[in-house]
């Protein structure tokens, strides 16, 4: 490991450490709002079955939160150890976001805590839903700020080059860039989508195993139109970032679309390989279809990447990125319309085991998705670290021994893993949510339990 080069090995380690980390922070952005929303209908239709789901999702969104700390410092500790002249260069300007980025974890942590104590404790139950708010809120601003580094990386501004680095820094305008609106947006979409997939596959799988019927009824159907609902704005979210693409960032649109000449009527290609003149071959191509998606004109002229030079050109592989996250919502989209539509059909079973399996894949499928996305985002802004400014390779740490750090932090994530896997299983083994009905709501009687 002491051989390795630094610069792959600090590539290697941040990328395990963002895979990992992403799990936690896209739950953590995710399940308070779905918690505040089966709550506050719990309340309105008097059904304990949705303040059952709000209290046992809120007690099993304590664990990620709490490894989310670990591996959010992990990243922290890894800019400075692995990126030091990025740091050095950058640090001054992306210091306000980390920093804001902090305080809305803290805020969302701390009522988070209040949350779970003042259970039952008010008259009014909405007394208690209100302070699920901050939950929600802190959850979506830690998101908005975490991606305004992400954005300025893409699209640097807010500074001007001194002679020691940058100078005359403004950090409202380094935040709020061109990349800010349209990435912020695609952050929070995909995540809403991915925790309302993952809570649908697990009120699928409890249908499955035939346990507590009614109340995971309640918890898919909830689900799954929050999937549906959240699906169409990430597609939203998906176009709007494609226009933003061909703006300010036309190479990562041309390699991950495999476009390399530029033309009008552009072909938006799916699918494919490329042979050894890379040139694709089995691709679908969709006429015109990536000038309108860029331009919303089928005849607009896209950039092809032979306009760039070749030293400045994302990887061509992030295609297959982009081909998967595309494919993955689309089936998102479709499965949870199709459950919506059978629901509507009295003559059709909604929750038949078909169904119902697809739903389960659908949550996990959901996170990959998410991975995917950040691979094409982060592969397709090489070889900038910093667009523009400074290349990955400028950035990174000398040091011999990112190698033995590369080890200890893949250790710290898999003991993180099984322990949060082990925790969460014991938190919900021990307490199967027929006993807690039984015990928290007797009147309810077992047959709609």
């Amino acid at each position: 490991m002491m051989d390795l080069d630094p610069v792959l090995m600090s590539r290697l380690l941040t990328t395990i450490t963002l895979v990992f980390h992403i799990i936690f922070a896209t739950l953590g952005v995710g399940v308070p709002l779905m918690i505040s929303i089966a709550e506050f209908i719990g309340i309105k239709k008097k059904d304990p079955h949705y303040t059952m789901l709000a209290r046992r999702w809120a007690r099993g969104f304590v664990i990620p939160v709490a490894i989310g700390v670990v591996t959010g410092t992990a990243i922290g500790l890894q800019l400075s150890l692995l990126w030091p002249e990025f740091m050095q260069v950058g640090g001054n300007v992306i210091a306000l976001p980390l920093f804001m980025e902090v305080f809305a974890f803290f805020f969302e942590a701390i009522f988070l805590g209040i949350y779970m104590y003042t259970w039952d404790r008010f008259k009014k139950p909405m007394t208690h839903w209100w302070l699920s708010l901050p939950i929600v809120i802190g959850g979506a601003m830690s998101a908005f700020f975490i991606t305004t580094v992400n954005a300025f990386m893409n699209t640097p501004e807010g500074f001007e080059i001194g002679g020691d680095g940058f100078a005359a820094i403004n950090p409202l305008e380094a935040m709020f860039n061109p990349a800010t609106p349209t990435k912020v947006f695609h952050v929070l979409a995909s995540a809403y989508l991915t925790v309302a997939a993952i809570l649908a596959a697990i009120a699928a799988f409890g249908l499955l195993r035939k346990k507590t019927k009614e109340y995971h009824k309640k918890a898919l159907k909830l689900t799954v139109t929050l999937t549906f609902i959240f699906a169409i704005f990430t597609a939203i979210a998906g176009d709007v970032s494609a226009k933003f693409l061909a703006e300010y960032q036309p190479e990562k649109l041309a390699a991950g679309e495999w476009h390399f000449e530029t033309e009008g009527n552009a072909d938006l290609i799916l699918f494919g390989w490329l042979n050894e003149e890379n040139e694709p071959e089995g691709v679908i191509r969709l006429p015109g279809l990536l000038s309108f998606l860029a331009y919303s004109d089928f005849n607009a002229e896209v950039t092809g990447l032979e306009e760039f030079p070749e030293a400045e050109r994302p990887p061509l592989w992030i295609h297959y990125m982009f081909d998967l996250m595309v494919t993955i919502g689309v089936f998102l989209l479709g499965i949870s319309f199709l459950y919506l539509l059978l629901s509507k059909l009295k003559r059709w079973n909604e929750n038949n085991k078909f169904m119902l399996w697809m739903l389960v894949l659908s949550g996990p499928l959901a996170m990959l998705a998410i991975e995917f996305g950040w691979i094409y985002a982060e592969e397709g802004r090489q070889p900038w670290i910093l667009r523009g400014y400074m290349t990955v390779e400028e950035a990174a740490t000398t040091s011999p021994y990112v190698g033995w750090m590369f080890v200890l932090f893949l250790l710290l994530y898999i003991a993180l893993g099984v322990i949060g896997a082990v925790v969460l299983r014991k938190v919900f083994k021990n307490n199967p949510v027929e006993d807690e009905l039984e015990k928290k709501y007797p009147t309810i009687e077992k047959g709609d339990k």
